[in-house]
């Protein structure tokens, strides 16, 4: 297996590799903020309720402001969301460190900023994921995002270990604080990079309500992503009861202190790097699909070891192979995420999967943290095993596909329409027919190809699709289809990708006379506002 086909191949680009260490400092800071929040939470609360919410503060900013930042991100330059949330964690470590230091941490105070702290997080994320394709080139995404992920994990076998021997000699407002020193690591990478420029569009930036409107429809619209949304959200909604539990697991379960806590932190983080390295040869063995399920059993199996087991050195074992089993299922669903969004809405594509992941972490932790006060720890557990594996019932409706050949890049062969004069850009709705003549021999392939014209119109900026007969000449099809406004009809020539428009082309391969099909634009004949779009 040569270097562009190794999980390795993507360190051979410069600008990844540097990103990727800066990224891999600020996780590991990360992961010792999270050790450490959950250790003092113990002991500022008697309450596993209380424990669980602190990994709630961290994810729950997901799925309050992902999407929003995500569309954010889409129409501002990426890299300027980057610099700013990465100060703005900076400022907030640093402010909990200190109040901690100086011994005035409440229970509720550390959970707002550690809230805070998430918040930022929730906005950097999507940007960043969304600029991971601008430092290498396709044929290197699938391992890029890999390794982006495997840093992650990386940072989660480092950080904890280094929180526990922090925390046990100096105590947890250190750690805060060194977590604010990562952020200048990552700060500093940022301010070296200057992305490629790209060709601009003509067109006036989009309107953030109408930018998260377009990001809704894409997805909805996107098979491959439901299938992403759906099947991390049964995931990581039962997989959380690890995440949440585990401190208490280590204080009262295994009466250990704050290195037991990292110890078992640092297996998972062991397991997820191990199960990268796997990654490439298993894909090629296993379908993406098959890789979900076992990750899915798998996992299950060490919430029910968390449950019975009370031997340290087993538990570490079972929590490596849950990092296996998060790494399989993390790397898959975010591959097959980026694989299906093109750059316009990349981060908007993202920051759903980050909001369905952050949503249903944060109301899982709170859920099995009340059933633990409820019930006990291994109830809590017991039921998140047996939820998990109930899930593959349901999984078999959303099988993740492993088509990574889409090219999502613009077609700069889909024109603009041709107008007589200009158009006010607010004026509409547009409504465009094409007419084809279909031979009645090839009419069953046509028809069977309707399902993705339909989804190809309405991911790309159309409200109504629909395909007419006509009764009195069978062979006449006509392609109806409308947008919002002539602007919104502009954008969906320029987010046709080249496979939408290799896909178009092979509908239009069925007319049968010579030429092109008849293409007609028809406008509303009011303008819903006063600015005029000139035409070139």
């Amino acid at each position: 297996m040569n270097a562009a086909t190794t999980i390795w191949g993507p360190l051979r680009r410069p600008l990844f590799r540097s990103m990727l260490i800066a990224v891999t400092v600020s996780n590991i800071g990360t992961w010792m903020h999270d050790l450490a929040a959950g250790w003092l939470m113990t002991t500022l609360a008697d309450s596993h309720l209380m424990v669980a919410l602190v990994q709630t503060a961290t994810a729950l900013p997901f799925f309050l402001i992902a999407f929003p930042a995500g569309t954010f991100a889409d129409i501002v330059d990426r890299r300027q969301v980057l610099l700013f949330t990465n100060v703005w964690m900076l400022a907030c470590a640093a402010a909990l460190g200190l109040v901690t230091l100086g011994g005035h941490t409440t229970p509720w105070m550390l959970l707002g900023l550690t809230f805070t702290l998430g918040v930022g997080n929730a906005v950097m994320r999507p940007a960043w994921g969304a600029c991971i394709p601008e430092f290498v080139p396709r044929e290197d995404l699938r391992n890029a995002v890999t390794l982006n992920s495997t840093s992650m994990n990386a940072s989660r076998a480092v950080g904890p270990v280094l929180a526990g021997l922090l925390v046990a000699a100096s105590g947890p407002g250190t750690v805060f604080l060194l977590n604010a020193a990562t952020y200048l690591v990552f700060i500093g990478a940022l301010w070296r990079w200057r992305p490629a420029r790209e060709a601009r569009s003509t067109l006036p930036v989009e309107r953030f309500v109408e930018a998260m409107r377009a990001g809704l429809r894409y997805a909805r619209h996107t098979p491959a992503l439901v299938t992403v949304l759906v099947r991390g959200f049964l995931f990581f909604g039962f997989a959380s009861a690890s995440w949440a539990l585990l401190p208490v697991i280590a204080l009262r379960l295994l009466a250990g202190g704050p290195q037991t806590y990292g110890l078992l932190v640092g297996s998972i983080g062991v397991g997820a790097v191990t199960g990268a390295m796997l990654l490439p040869r298993l894909h090629q063995q296993l379908s993406r699909d098959a890789l979900l399920t076992l990750a899915t059993v798998t996992f299950a199996a060490t919430l029910a070891a968390l449950a019975l087991v009370r031997d340290l050195y087993v538990l570490s074992a079972a929590m490596a192979l849950s990092g296996v089993a998060w790494i399989l299922t993390f790397s898959s669903l975010v591959v097959a995420a980026q694989l299906s969004v093109p750059n316009w809405v990349r981060a908007r594509g993202l920051s759903l999967v980050m909001l369905m992941f952050g949503g249903s972490s944060a109301l899982g932790s709170a859920i099995w943290g009340r059933l633990s006060d409820r019930y006990d720890i291994a109830t809590a557990l017991g039921v998140a095993a047996a939820g998990l594996l109930a899930t593959l019932a349901v999984a078999r409706r959303f099988r993740v596909p492993d088509d990574d050949f889409l090219d999502l890049t613009p077609s700069i062969t889909f024109p603009a329409p041709a107008v007589s004069g200009p158009i006010e850009p607010d004026r509409g709705p547009v409504l465009v027919t094409i007419e084809y003549r279909v031979p009645a021999q090839r009419r069953a392939e046509f028809d069977a190809l309707l399902a993705e014209s339909r989804r190809i119109r309405r991911r790309d900026g159309a409200f109504f699709w629909e395909m007419f007969a006509d009764v009195e000449a069978p062979e006449h099809y006509v392609e109806v289809f409308m947008a919002d406004s002539w602007l919104e009809h502009l954008r969906q020539h320029e987010r046709a990708t080249v496979s939408d428009r290799a896909y178009l082309d092979r509908l239009r391969e069925f007319h049968a006379r010579e030429g092109p099909p008849a293409v007609r634009h028809l406008v509303a004949s009011h303008a819903r506002h006063g600015v005029v779009l000139g035409v070139e």
